[in-house]
């Protein structure tokens, strides 16, 4: 592993902020979002300051989910003469508020938006489009994480950081290989019945149902919405012991339960914390999951332009970006960090780094009518679990 300043410990702690938001509901948070946005006036704002060419400005705010950054890349940074600021919101949703509330004048310039989210800033007039020949590195991201259905060619933002959804299960106690929605299903009303564990978050449980029923996830169809509602409430919720988007960091090394589902990342700090690895199996389930991802964007007003463009076409730099990778446990999407993390011993590097054709049979969440009667299906499902 690369020294670093000994700001916390390489995995366990590193997610902690990151997971805790990902088990947020995303019903409440666009519901929230919107309606701040509604209620927010709009003002003029002001322009970005004028350097002269070769000129950067000598400070830049970022607007960032808590401890999400290795803190020698923003020391290296600073090198150039550029102190970076940060401030830390929890959710997408007072991200919205705070830039919506300002409209152009929040003194930020970069955030970092969950993709799904980009439609609704953008908008919303919350964020710049990018100037793509500012950013020289932009090349270094690999295709699969560029052009994302809710930012066509990437005119707002560019991956921070991705990963998916699958699950994980204890080889003793479940036999056989699992390896679809279908089994999981299968498995969790049947031998791992008690000992299941599901996300805290309304699409990602309901897209197990959706997936295993060869639905689009992304379905805002009535009878797809009833027939889940039906399935997860009745069927799947008497079995689940657990919702909680972090079980797998604790339960893989505890024993807690034997069939998780689980963020990709946060099986491998499982997995790091165990004696026992190999009695577990993680599965990137078929026929899809989520693909769901983190963005640089630059928010409307930025007053450092230069300087916001600078560091982030500094942070999509290989080795810069590989350094990332290894403080938060998650792929950035730059293209060769798979290499350097074999160059570098990096462990379990198959659950951030999944094959192509994993890759390329995701399907991104979004954020549309359906997310209302989603949290209802999760409440109702919490109501009924272990019954």
């Amino acid at each position: 592993m690369a020294d670093r300043p000994d700001i916390r410990a390489l995995v366990p702690r590193a997610a902690s902020a990151q997971i805790s938001r990902r088990a947020l509901l995303s019903g409440f948070i666009v519901v929230g979002a919107t309606s701040v946005l509604a209620a927010c006036s709009k003002s003029t704002g002001f322009a970005p300051s004028k350097l002269p060419d070769g000129v950067m400005e000598n400070h830049l705010n970022v607007y960032s989910w808590g401890d999400y950054d290795d803190p020698a890349n923003i020391a290296a940074f600073q090198k150039t003469g550029t102190s970076v600021q940060f401030d830390s919101f929890g959710s997408n949703e007072e991200l919205i508020a705070k830039l919506g509330a300002t409209r152009g004048t929040s003194g930020y310039d970069v955030i970092v938006p969950t993709g799904s989210y980009i439609p609704i800033m953008s908008e919303n007039g919350l964020i710049e489009k990018l100037d793509h020949s500012r950013l020289k590195n932009l090349g270094n991201v690999d295709p699969l994480y560029l052009d994302q259905s809710w930012d066509p060619g990437n005119t707002y933002s560019v991956c921070k950081d991705w990963g998916t959804t699958g699950f994980a299960y204890d080889t003793r106690a479940i036999p056989g290989e699992l390896t679809s929605w279908a089994d999981f299903l299968e498995a969790a009303t049947g031998t791992a019945s008690g000992d299941v564990s599901l996300l805290e978050d309304p699409w990602e449980v309901a897209s197990i149902y959706f997936a295993a029923n060869g639905i689009d996830p992304n379905t805002t169809n009535k009878a797809d919405l009833a027939a889940a509602d039906e399935y997860l409430v009745n069927t799947l919720a008497p079995h689940v012991k657990a919702f909680n988007s972090t079980a797998v960091t604790s339960g893989i090394p505890e024993e807690t339960f034997t069939l998780m589902q689980a963020f990709n990342g946060d099986a491998r700090q499982g997995l790091l914390a165990s004696d026992d690895p190999d009695s577990w199996r993680f599965v990137y389930p078929t026929p899809t999951a989520n693909l769901w991802m983190d963005t640089w964007a630059i928010a409307k007003g930025a007053q450092n332009m230069d300087a916001a463009y600078a560091f982030i076409d500094y942070m999509l730099e290989p080795e810069v970006s590989y350094r990332e990778v290894d403080y938060i446990g998650y792929s950035t999407g730059v293209k060769g960090i798979d290499e350097l993390a074999k160059e570098n011993e990096f462990d379990f590097p198959e659950l951030v780094f999944p094959a192509a054709d994993v890759i390329e049979r995701l399907t991104p969440a979004e954020l549309n009518d359906a997310a209302g009667q989603l949290v209802k299906t999760l409440n109702r499902m919490m109501a009924k679990a272990g019954s």
